[in-house]
Parts: C-alpha cells; sequence; structure tokens
C-alpha cells in the first residue's frame, strides 16, 4: 500500500495556518449525544433541515456531528465562533466560504464516509479531499470499465482478485479529490487520468501543475488530497 500513514496530533490551541500549510484533519462523526446537541445547536437552519431529511437517525447524526465540527474548524482558523461561519453552495453543491468571508483566503473541502470524516484546510489554494471506506463491491470491474480511462481500467483488470477493490478505490478517491477541488462533476470522472501501480503513489497525468497525496486514514479506509501546486507542508490534526 503506497498511501500515507499520518501522524495524527492533537491540534495546538493558538491553530495557526502559514501560507504553505495544508492541514488534514480526521473526525470520528459517531458522538455522544449531549455533544451532538452541542453542535446541532451551531448550525444553520438550512443544515438542520438537511439533518432532518436523513431516514436513518445514525445518518442524520453524523451528518449534524460532520457539520457541526467543520465548523469549530473553520472558526478557529478565522478567530469567530462555529455559528458565524457562513456558507455559500457552488452549483454542485460544494459548499465554500461565503463572500463576507473570502477575503480570509481560506479554502477547506469534506469528506466522510461511515463513520469517518477528513477536513482539508488550506490559504489561497484550491484543494479536494476524497474519503472512501473501503467495501466489498461485486461489480467493480464494471464500474471501473465505465468510469476509468483504458489504460487504468486495463490495469486494474490485470491484478488478482484481492487487489482490485484497493486499485478501484485509489482511483476513485484520486478522482473525486481533484473534481472536489475545481466543483466538476462524477461525469468528468473518465477524463481525469491517474498514473499508480500497487506499489508506487498517484501522480495526476492530464493536469500538470497539481499535488496528489494518498492517505490511509485509518484501517479498511482510503483518502486521496488534491491541491493546486506543489512546495506545500502537510500536518495532520485529530480533531
Amino acid at each position: 500500500m503506497s498511501g500515507l500513514n499520518c501522524m495524527w496530533l492533537s491540534a495546538p490551541t493558538d491553530l495557526t495556518l502559514l501560507p504553505n500549510d495544508v492541514h488534514i484533519w480526521r473526525i470520528e462523526l459517531d458522538r455522544p449525544e449531549a455533544q451532538l446537541e452541542n453542535l446541532a445547536a451551531t448550525l444553520s437552519s438550512d443544515e438542520l433541515t438537511r439533518a432532518h431529511r436523513f431516514h436513518f437517525q445514525e445518518h442524520r447524526q453524523r451528518f449534524i456531528a460532520g457539520r457541526g465540527i467543520l465548523r469549530q474548524i473553520l472558526g478557529s482558523y478565522l478567530g469567530i465562533e462555529p455559528q458565524q461561519v457562513q456558507f455559500d453552495y457552488q452549483h454542485r453543491g460544494k459548499p465554500v466560504l461565503a463572500d463576507t468571508l473570502a477575503s480570509t483566503g481560506l479554502f477547506f473541502n469534506l469528506s466522510h464516509s461511515q463513520g469517518l470524516a477528513l477536513c482539508a484546510v488550506n490559504c489561497d489554494r484550491l484543494i479536494g479531499v476524497d474519503l472512501e471506506y473501503i467495501r466489498p463491491m461485486s461489480d467493480v470491474e464494471a464500474l471501473a470499465q465505465r468510469f476509468f480511462l483504458p489504460r487504468e481500467y486495463d490495469l486494474m483488470r490485470s491484478l488478482p482478485a484481492e487487489q482490485k477493490q484497493e486499485i478501484f478505490f485509489r482511483y476513485w478517491t484520486c478522482k473525486e479529490a481533484y473534481l472536489k477541488a475545481t466543483g466538476e462533476g462524477i461525469a468528468q470522472l473518465e477524463k481525469i487520468e491517474i498514473v499508480l501501480t500497487p506499489t508506487e503513489p498517484a501522480r495526476l497525468q492530464t493536469i500538470k501543475d497539481w499535488s496528489l497525496l494518498e492517505i490511509v486514514p485509518a484501517e479498511n479506509y482510503l483518502a486521496a488530497v488534491a491541491v493546486a501546486g506543489f512546495g506545500w507542508q502537510l500536518k495532520c490534526w485529530q480533531y
């Protein structure tokens, strides 16, 4: 496995984000009821409406935890209370800081799967993160043929059965991280070429001025972070 196993540290109280820093936060979404109530109190009315649309309580609680903790993280960088963080939404639903906060230059992206979430934060660079729980899928080859480029599909198909799922999710997270950074949709998956092997880290083939980093945030999870440009420093925080 070529992904990076980060050293997840407790964030300092005087959290600072230098111009070339990229911070990745690992967030456990299954939280005690009392904490969920406090987090829900910081959400906007539209976020609460979204939360209550979830049929299953588990999904509703994880959404509240993810958005509430995102607000706490961003508020700590911005020096404001979590409920003061305001979002706008791009045409595909990607949350960004509202115009009133855009002058801060803070970019972020959030991804969640099952009970885990990752939040990527930096200054002045487009950034995207995708997190996937590795689950057994019977149609993994068909999905690869549909969404991947021919040479990506050929590589995956050539591998032993036990490696196919991992390679599929590596391709998927890398493509999604870039598309989330740019705000493009899943329809563009097959236009983004990723070069990787079972033992070598991934890189973006079609886009030259972007960095790509694969992360193993927990057992049975894979993630990727796409960042515009190069020369940045990674720090990994455990919320």
